[in-house]
This record gives C-alpha cells, sequence and structure tokens, in this order.
C-alpha cells in the first residue's frame, strides 16, 4: 500500500511568509539601534581612550606624600629665638594630617566636597547639581552661596598642575583644562588614600590674603595654631575656597559672615554638629586679627640685611620658596635697646637744632572743622595712649603765650609751653642753650596749625633739665599713669602694656616733630663674633637706606687710633712719645692748595706726649705721626685692620677725611678690643634648610641660646679659625689702655656714667657734619653715628661725638650690659710689656708720688730709661742756670 503524496500550496506558503516578515518589521530599527549603540559606544570608548591618551600627555607626577615639598615660608629668627622676619611667595606651613581638627576637615567636606568619600575623584552629578544650584543662586532663585562644582580631589589635582605648568595654564577655563584636571584626580585617588589627599589638600588651598593651607590661615586670621580654632573660625576659614577676596573677613565681615553660616548649616544638615553647637558658632562675632608684621614691627634693618646676604649666596627663589630657617646673631634686648636709643638720641638732638615749623596751617575755619570731623572718626572710641605720637590741630593759644589748646581726634588736650620750650628756629651757628629756648607759645605756633604731639605725663613735658621750669610745672596738675584696659601686652615704652594717664585736667602733650638728623648704631660681641644690635636709621618705613652698612661717612677723630697704633706697631712710637704741637702747613703739588689743619680749641701747646695727644683728641699731633708713618704705609695699616674703603693719600687722612662705613669701623675696634687680633663678625649664626639640615654654621661655643650639639661642633671649627694677628698684641692693650685714658681723662668722660670700664674715641668732622663715639667694654663694642644723609647743613654749634653720638652709645650699653659685670682692661700674662710711671710733661720715669705722673705701658725695650728731675732738683738746675 503506498502512501499518497501531500499536496503542497506552494502560493500559500509564500503568502504566509510574506506575511510574518510584514508583521516584524519593528525589528530592523532595533537591529539599527543596537548597531548604532554598539557602534557609538565603541567610537566613545576610542574617542576617550584617544582624549585619555592626548590629554594625558606631560602630567606632572603623582605626589608623594612623604616627598609632598610645596613653597613654604622662610623665617628669620634672633639669636635667642624670637620670630624677626618672613619671606615667601606663597605663606604656607605645612603641618601633618593628624594635627589637622576632625571638624575643620568636615567644614571643608560639608562645604566642598559632601560626597568626597564615596567618590572616585570626579563626582559627575555632584557637578551637574552644583552648577544648577550655583546658577540658581546667582539668578536670585534660591538663597545661600555658590557651591563649588569640583571636587577636593579635583581641586588637589588643580594644586598640582599649577605648581607643574603655573597658575596661567592650570586655571584656563578650557575643556583641555578640566579634562586634564579630571584625569590626574582619578589618578590621584588611584595612588592615595582619602587621607592622604585631605593632607594635600588642606596644606594647598588658598584662602586669601596670602594663606595657603590651614595653619597659615589660622595664624593670618586669628593668631592661632590649627588645633586652637573655635568651630566658628574653623567654619569661617572653610567657606573662604571659592572666593577668598569675596568672602575676606577683613574686608567684607557681613558676607563672610553669611558664607560661615552656610558651612555651619551643611554641617548640620549633614550631621557634623548638633543645633546647639550650629547655634553657639553662628552667633560668634567675627573678630579677626593680621598676623603681625614682625619685619617692619621689630628689627627692619637688621632682618633686610640679613635678607640680602641669603639672596646674595643662596638666590632669591631658595628664600621666598624653601623654608629656609635663618638664625641671626641679633640678641632681641639689645636690639630693642638700640632702636630706642636711636630714636630717643635723635629726638633730643633735633630739637637742639630747632623747629622747622608745622606740617601745614589750615587757615579756613571750614577746613579746620573738616580736619576735626575726620580725625573723630579715624580714632572712635580709641583711649589715648601715653608716649604715643598724634596729629594735632591748635584751637587756641593763651593771651600770655603760656600754653595752646589743642584737638587730638575726639579729645580736647592741653600743650604746656614747658613742652615746647625747645622750638626755637633753626640756626646751626647758635648754641643750643637755655637762654635760647622760647618763652611764648606765639613765637612757634598759631591757630589752625597741624602739629606733631606726643602724649605725656607732667614729668616728661621736658626732654632734659635744661627745659625744665619748676614755675611753669607748678601751674600744670598733677596726674599718673595707668594701665590701659584691653590693651595688647608690650605695646608700652617699658614693654609694660600701654599705659594712659588720669588728671583733673585735660590730657597733656609735648611738641614733637620727626628728626631730620640720621643715626646708625653698631653693637659687636668681639669674643662670639657676633653682631647682637644693630640700627640703619630713624625709620625703615621712611628710607631704608641702611647707614650702618651702606653710609660711607668721615669718621673725625675716630680715625686717630688706627693714627697711632700704626706708629706704635710700625715705628716702636710709646705713649710717652713726644710730638710738638705747633701749627703746619701742607702744599699739594697736584692742586697747589695749602692746607693748614688746627686743633679743635685753635691754640698750640708745644711738646705734648701721644697719650695727651690723643686722649684731648688733638689735631696737629695725629697729622704729624701720620706723616711719620708715611701715606703710603697708613694706606696699607687701614686696610690691614679691616677698613675697604680707600684712603685719601694726604696727611688729611689722619682726622679721619676717608670715609669709612660704621660697620667696618666697629670691627676695627673690636680688633683692638681683642688684642690686635682680627676676626669676621657674623650676622648670620645658622641657616637650616626645610628638612632642619644645617647649611652653614657660625655658633660660639658660649651661645647659651644655641643647642648643645651645635654649640660643641662650633667649639671644634673655631679652633681652626683663629683668626690674623695684625698687630703685636701688646701694641692692641697699649691701644686700649690709651682709649680707656680718653673715658677717664678725655673727650669721652660722658661715657664713665656707664658705671664699668670703658674705652672708646670720639669724632666729629669739620663743622659737625659727622659726630662719633666708637667704645667699648670687655665683652661688647658698640659705634654710634649721627648726622645728615646729605648734609643740608652742620649740626648746631658745639654738637660734637661726645654731645651728639655718645649719649645714644651710653643709653644703649646701659642696658646692654645692665646685668653683666665688665671686667677692668688688663694685659695677658703672655705680653712682654713693662709697666712705668711717667712724667705727663716730659715723658720721663716719674717718682710714684709725682702729681704729674700717669701710669703707661711700653712694649719691652721702647721704655724710656732717664728719670725726670724731681721739683727741688728742677729748682736748683734753674737756679745754676740763672748764675751761668
Amino acid at each position: 500500500m503506498s502512501t499518497p503524496n501531500p499536496k503542497i500550496d506552494r502560493s500559500r506558503s509564500k503568502l504566509v511568509l510574506d506575511g510574518e516578515k510584514k508583521g516584524r518589521w519593528w525589528l530592523l530599527p532595533l537591529k539599527f539601534a543596537a548597531w548604532a549603540a554598539l557602534t557609538g559606544t565603541t567610537a566613545a570608548a576610542v574617542g576617550l581612550v584617544a582624549l585619555y591618551y592626548i590629554y594625558s600627555q606631560d602630567l606632572p607626577a603623582i605626589p608623594k606624600v612623604d616627598e609632598y615639598w610645596p613653597p613654604i615660608v622662610s623665617e628669620v629668627y634672633t639669636d635667642d629665638a624670637v620670630l624677626a622676619g618672613e619671606f615667601y611667595n606663597q605663606r604656607r606651613k605645612v603641618v601633618p594630617y593628624e594635627r589637622i581638627p576632625k571638624r575643620l576637615v568636615q567644614a571643608f567636606i560639608a562645604s566642598e566636597d559632601s560626597s568626597f568619600f564615596d567618590h572616585m575623584g570626579v563626582d559627575v552629578p555632584g557637578t551637574v547639581r552644583a552648577a544648577l544650584k550655583s546658577t540658581a543662586a546667582k539668578l536670585g532663585l534660591r538663597s545661600g552661596g555658590v557651591q563649588g562644582g569640583s571636587t577636593l580631589t579635583q581641586q588637589t589635582a588643580k594644586a598640582v598642575l599649577i605648581n607643574a605648568e603655573g597658575y596661567k595654564e592650570s586655571t584656563a577655563k578650557t575643556l583641555k583644562r578640566k579634562i586634564r584636571e579630571a584625569i590626574l584626580a582619578r589618578r590621584l585617588e588611584a595612588a592615595l588614600t582619602k587621607e592622604e589627599i585631605l593632607y594635600l589638600y588642606l596644606n594647598n588651598v588658598f584662602l586669601g590674603h596670602h594663606s595657603y593651607g590651614v595653619q597659615s590661615a589660622a595664624e593670618n586670621y586669628y593668631r592661632k595654631d590649627v588645633r586652637d580654632l573655635t568651630l566658628g573660625e574653623m567654619t569661617l576659614i572653610a567657606g573662604l575656597p571659592q572666593a577668598p577676596s569675596r568672602y575676606s573677613p577683613f574686608l567684607h565681615p557681613q558676607e563672610a559672615k553669611n558664607r560661615r553660616s552656610y558651612v555651619l548649616g551643611r554641617m548640620l544638615k549633614e550631621g557634623m554638629i548638633t543645633q546647639a553647637e550650629h547655634d553657639s558658632a553662628n552667633a560668634e562675632p567675627v573678630i579677626v586679627h593680621p598676623v603681625e608684621d614682625v619685619f617692619h614691627e621689630f628689627a627692619p634693618y637688621f632682618v633686610e640685611q640679613a635678607r640680602r646676604d641669603v639672596v646674595d649666596r643662596y638666590t632669591n627663589p631658595a628664600l621666598l620658596d624653601q623654608g629656609l630657617k635663618v638664625f641671626t646673631t641679633m640678641d632681641s634686648e639689645r636690639q630693642r635697646a638700640a632702636q630706642e636709643a636711636v630714636l630717643n638720641g635723635l629726638l633730643v638732638l633735633d630739637k637742639r637744632q630747632g623747629w622747622r615749623g608745622p606740617l601745614m596751617s589750615l587757615e579756613k575755619e571750614a577746613d579746620r572743622k573738616t580736619f576735626m570731623e575726620r580725625a573723630r572718626k579715624a580714632m572712635g572710641k580709641e583711649e589715648l595712649i601715653l608716649n604715643r605720637f598724634y596729629v594735632a590741630l591748635v584751637t587756641k593759644i593763651d593771651a600770655d603765650g603760656t600754653g595752646a589748646d589743642i584737638q587730638v581726634g575726639p579729645y580736647a588736650g592741653r600743650l604746656p609751653l614747658l613742652g615746647m620750650r625747645w622750638a626755637r628756629k633753626v640756626n646751626p651757628e647758635s648754641y643750643y642753650s637755655p637762654g635760647a629756648m622760647i618763652t611764648s607759645v606765639k613765637k612757634a605756633l598759631g591757630v589752625g596749625d597741624l602739629i606733631v604731639v606726643r602724649h605725656v605725663l607732667k614729668k616728661d613735658l621736658a626732654d632734659d633739665k635744661e627745659q625744665w621750669d619748676k614755675k611753669l610745672a607748678d601751674a600744670l596738675p598733677d596726674d599718673e599713669a595707668v594701665p590701659l584696659e584691653g590693651g595688647k601686652h608690650g605695646q608700652g615704652v617699658e614693654n609694660v602694656g600701654p599705659m594712659k594717664s588720669t588728671n583733673k585736667g585735660p590730657p597733656l602733650f609735648r611738641l614733637e616733630q620727626q628728626p631730620e638728623p640720621q643715626s646708625a648704631l653698631v653693637s659687636i660681641d668681639p669674643h662670639r663674633q657676633y653682631l647682637t644690635a644693630m640700627v640703619g636709621g630713624y625709620d625703615f618705613d621712611d628710607n631704608e637706606f641702611n647707614r650702618a652698612f651702606q653710609a660711607c661717612r668721615q669718621p673725625g677723630s675716630s680715625y686717630k687710633p688706627i693714627v697711632y697704633s700704626a706708629a706704635i706697631e710700625k715705628l716702636n712710637w710709646t705713649e710717652a712719645t713726644t710730638i710738638v704741637d705747633s701749627p703746619i702747613v701742607e702744599h699739594d703739588p697736584d692742586t697747589k692748595v695749602a692746607w693748614k689743619p688746627e686743633n679743635y680749641t685753635e691754640e698750640f701747646v708745644g711738646d705734648v706726649l701721644l697719650r695727651n695727644a690723643l686722649i684731648n683728641s688733638m689735631n696737629i699731633p695725629a697729622v704729624k705721626t701720620f706723616g711719620a708713618v708715611g701715606t703710603k704705609v697708613m694706606s696699607e695699616w687701614a686696610r690691614t685692620l679691616g677698613l675697604s674703603t680707600p684712603m685719601n693719600m694726604d696727611f688729611s687722612a689722619a682726622l679721619g677725611s676717608s670715609c669709612v662705613y660704621p660697620v667696618e669701623l666697629a670691627q676695627v675696634y673690636s680688633t683692638f678690643n681683642r688684642y690686635g687680633r682680627k676676626k669676621p663678625t657674623f650676622f648670620i649664626r645658622k641657616i637650616e634648610d626645610r628638612f632642619g639640615r644645617t647649611l652653614e654654621d657660625h655658633t660660639a661655643f658660649d651661645d647659651a641660646w644655641a643647642p648643645l650639639q651645635d654649640r660643641v661642633a662650633s667649639a671644634y671649627a673655631r679652633l681652626f679659625e683663629p683668626g690674623d694677628q695684625v698687630m703685636a698684641p701688646e701694641t692692641g692693650f697699649i691701644m686700649t689702655h690709651l682709649m680707656r685714658g680718653v673715658v677717664l681723662e678725655g673727650t669721652g668722660a660722658p661715657a664713665q656714667r656707664l658705671g664699668k670700664p670703658a674705652a672708646g674715641k670720639t669724632g666729629t668732622t669739620n663743622d659737625s657734619f659727622d659726630t662719633w663715639f666708637s667704645g667699648f667694654t670687655r665683652d661688647l663694642v658698640t659705634v654710634a653715628w649721627v648726622g645728615y644723609d646729605l648734609n643740608p647743613h652742620p649740626l648746631n654749634r658745639y654738637e660734637t661725638g661726645g654731645r651728639a653720638a655718645l649719649p645714644i652709645w651710653l643709653e644703649y650699653m646701659k642696658k646692654a650690659i645692665a646685668d653683666r659685670p665688665q671686667g677692668e682692661f688688663a694685659p695677658w700674662p703672655s705680653m712682654d710689656l713693662v709697666k712705668l710711671p711717667i712724667d705727663v710733661k716730659t715723658g720721663k720715669i716719674a717718682a710714684e708720688t709725682s702729681k704729674n705722673m700717669k701710669i703707661m705701658f711700653f712694649k719691652k725695650g721702647t721704655e724710656p730709661k732717664e728719670v725726670a728731675p724731681q721739683k727741688n732738683q728742677v729748682d736748683e738746675q734753674q737756679f745754676l742756670m740763672g748764675q751761668q
């Protein structure tokens, strides 16, 4: 039986197939979409790879946390560890992450990147959200501050780029910069922990007013260590990164407070603080204190000299970026004493020169009212502080001329005649004396004058005894000084805090003016070889010219010890060598000019011993001694002692006509103090790099402020630096003995008020353009100079080194060695010296009972042999001569 073949309807089958194809037409778009997606994804992936490859080229390496060395501040310290100056491009102080308070970290996270611990470096949703919120805030559609779009990691990456590529390239608002920043952020996340990224960020972030990093911001705004900040202070700082200038608490305190409120609100929302903590911190007033400008307020001339030296030897970028620690040789207490002595000395000296007139005169009543209104507004409720200077307006002058009413801000004060008796007209030819003082305020002031005054007590109205008038003083009410509540400690004259006066009448003032003369003071510890104090002028802010190091001035008679030391060393002259004090004329063959030097007294005394010639600063014997030594030999001798400036090759150099730098003259006197041993003087004791490694060290072995290891190392190093014995020790001691006589008997007699053994020499040039006192005790050498910068006119008549410069020297030295005993100068046991009583008239050996006898020292072999005749022998010789 066969099976029948079924009948196939091919036409129907074709219809069925066609129907099925028509029913699944929608698959084609899906397939196309899938293909497009696959192709797009592949293209995007290829594009991303290409972008990554292109924009990741030359990206800086990821910083290693233990090799994170950003630019940081370099600090300058005194020898006793007082901060004296800072230098930087970016004021940054790197602190370990562990030292940064947790709340401060949370504040930054809450305000800048709340999902920091969740994202992988680039928070795309967060960036979009921040952009939308910031746009809405700018359009006024929502309250609150501007929210950052970059994560903390991206901001850290941006800082890395800035350090590597520069600010301009790394902050450009371009797609390229954002892509490179994102790539670097991802690399940071892959290489570092979150805490390490926070460490980099919190030490890098710019927070305004030169503050880089949270430690610097804590100091700049609150004068605190970062660990001591309150919650309110932390949140104010944490709100600064987005716009440091806009939210500056100095410039815009209300904006800063609003931004702080925003940060506190974010912390509250994130559960980082309680409601009570939020409310307490939000209620804190915004009170900020700028970081102290220690450079200008402490010792600007000294620190600037140290800066110049470091820049010369280590380069400026090293100083500004590498965080050097520079320890100077400055003693902070001596430096303060030096600055006070220069200030006080110049104020007193300037008043002896006379009154140069008011700052200006306001003739119109309207101008006076305008000034007083502005002055009241400027002072506000600030209390008057004793010894502070103010600008005042003269509102009334007494009919009898015994005083004037003045207005100082909101205060009506009194300027008595007793406080301005010095205000005579400038006249360099006149001598300042009580008879030259004014007897009426009307002779110096008029209503409407703007003047500088100082708030004082009654007892301080006069600068010195010559100005005091008991009758005028008795007419004034008594007063006293009391502490000023709320004042900053350490700003008073004696560093006991600011003081104010209390009296029944109006506050008293004394007339002042900015000194026109200038001064320099250099003080050296000759044994440690330390420059312990240095002042280069009256006011660094007014004039940065450092007269101690840069002003080449004629030393006058301060040069004479150099002349006499050459004669003793080169010619074997002695203290008892006789020099003829008689007229001398020198003819210059080049200029055809005759020079005839004279003594200060314009008298001649005939034969005089070298000792007496130096003690009394006689000119003719010095010139003759100079001639005996020889011009060329003297020039070489001055250079040997340490003077770098060329000497005038004529006899006028004997009287100090060749200019010298005060610091070099001080070093020459230090050589005398060390009995002829010349050594360098250091003003930088030690320099360390950012890692604490020593770059140079000149520490003295007996420096109590230095670490023990530095002192031990230095003691060993100094064994190989004995210095140069440029003159015989005997010559050095004899010169010191001679200058001791200057203080005991001669022109330096006021230095006896120091109350301790001192030696030195005064110096005064023709017409008193330059005045000096160069003196020393066993442990301290100090040189003081006073004069005008450009010599518009000389100082007043009789303004000598003993009257103008020595008082500054004396005031400083009293404070500098107040608690340090100073022994008498004595020769070394090894010195080959002979000590003899010498007749001061003949230079011969005298009887110890002789009234004309002085003890003198001689190098062995140069002492006199002949004995001076006693008085009865002299009378007998004269009788015999008369018989003949």
